[in-house]
C-alpha cells in the first residue's frame, strides 16, 4: 500500500474504555499505582474525578495502530508524550499523518506524526513514528 505526504489515516483503538481494561493493564505492566486502580484513593485522596488510564496504555494502543498500518517488522522509530489523561468511558482514535516519504539506500522510509484524540477531539497523546515500507 502506498503512502503519500499529507495522507491521514484514522483508527479507532478503544470505544468506551472500561475500568476493567485499566486494571488489566495494571496487572500486565505491574504498575498498581492507586491513581489507576483505586477509585477511593483517586477521588478522595488525590482529588481526581476518577481513576485514569496509564499513559503507557495509551501509548501502547497508539503504537498498535501504527504497527497495524506498517507491520511490526517495518517500524524504525516510535515515541511521543502524554498530553492529557484518559478516563474510563473515553473513546480513542489515532490519527496517523504522513510527513515525509524518502527513498534511501536501505529502501523507502515513511515518517509519521501521531495524534491520539478522545471523543471530544482532545489530544491525549502526541507522537511520531517512522517505518521502512516496500
Amino acid at each position: 500500500m502506498g503512502w503519500q505526504v499529507g495522507e491521514v489515516r484514522e483508527t479507532l483503538v478503544v470505544d468506551d474504555l472500561k475500568r476493567t481494561q485499566i486494571v488489566q493493564y495494571a496487572g500486565a505492566s505491574g504498575d498498581y499505582n492507586p491513581l489507576h486502580t483505586d477509585e477511593v484513593f483517586a477521588t478522595q485522596v488525590a482529588g481526581y474525578p476518577s481513576v485514569f488510564a496509564h499513559g503507557m496504555l495509551t501509548m501502547g494502543m497508539t503504537g498498535r495502530a501504527v504497527t497495524d498500518a506498517v507491520g511490526v517488522e517495518s517500524l524504525l522509530r516510535f515515541g511521543g508524550r502524554f498530553t492529557s489523561q484518559v478516563w474510563p468511558g473515553d473513546t480513542l482514535t489515532v490519527r496517523v499523518t504522513v510527513d515525509a516519504v524518502d527513498d534511501t539506500a536501505d529502501g523507502r522510509t515513511v515518517s509519521f506524526t501521531l495524534s491520539t484524540v478522545n471523543q471530544d477531539g482532545n489530544e491525549v497523546f502526541s507522537g511520531y513514528a517512522a517505518a521502512r515500507v516496500a
